[in-house]
């Protein structure tokens, strides 16, 4: 459910079993993480595999490729919209933090933006690791109170007709924005598309990146 930047209200029913910012709770993690590593019980080596799948074979690059396709396949683009997890998944994008994602379409009207108020939920199969930025305290509260704001520190300047609605990311369901396609692509590859696609416009507090920005 969409929330105006002017009725929030948090999701009393569900919980959050990853990416809490508390420091108590990272130092009992890191430490749990030593002592099962020198036991035996976890393996480096796959730690370290797994980090990387995430920060830079998965990054935002499966999300990018969504998009791509979406803008440039219109029966993709009406796929993804209509059931958004299986339009995903069909692209070979699935796992853990990434079971229900909703799709949801910039326009001139409306900007989309995500935030997760109450921890970080976030679509590790489309975007990789989440953001510091994303788990902050200040960006999870003026996400809610003052979105426009927000929206000007990362750069981005709309214009006052356009509605923004901030969407709560929860435990259960967990959000993809599609940005709006750049002006001069047509005629494009997704592959090339693609490369326009970043990971703050898949979460709402970017654009895509014009042609004229993106080198070669």
């Amino acid at each position: 459910m969409a929330h105006d930047h002017g009725d929030h209200e948090h999701h009393g029913g569900h919980t959050h079993d990853h990416g809490s910012e508390l420091t108590e709770t990272q130092r009992r993690v890191r430490a749990l993480e030593t002592v099962l590593t020198e036991k035996g019980y976890v393996d480096p080596a796959a730690l370290d595999v797994l980090i990387e799948t995430y920060e830079t074979k998965v990054g935002p690059h499966n999300g990018a490729r969504v998009v791509a396709k979406a803008w440039a396949d219109p029966d993709y683009r009406a796929w993804l919209f209509s059931d958004s997890g299986a339009a995903i998944t069909a692209l070979g994008f699935a796992g853990r933090q990434g079971e229900n994602i909703l799709a949801l379409e910039n326009t001139p009207a409306v900007h989309n933006m995500v935030v997760c108020t109450l921890c970080s939920c976030y679509p590790w199969p489309v975007l990789g690791l989440p953001p510091v930025w994303y788990k902050s305290a200040p960006y999870r509260s003026r996400a809610v109170s003052d979105p426009r704001a927000v929206l000007r520190d990362f750069g981005v300047e709309l214009a006052g007709e356009t509605e923004i609605r901030v969407w709560d990311s929860t435990a259960e369901l967990r959000y993809l924005v599609v940005p709006m396609r750049p002006a001069g692509t047509d005629g494009w590859s997704e592959e090339d598309l693609a490369t326009l696609v970043t990971r703050d416009s898949m979460i709402g507090t970017g654009l895509a990146a014009r042609p004229a920005t993106v080198t070669a």
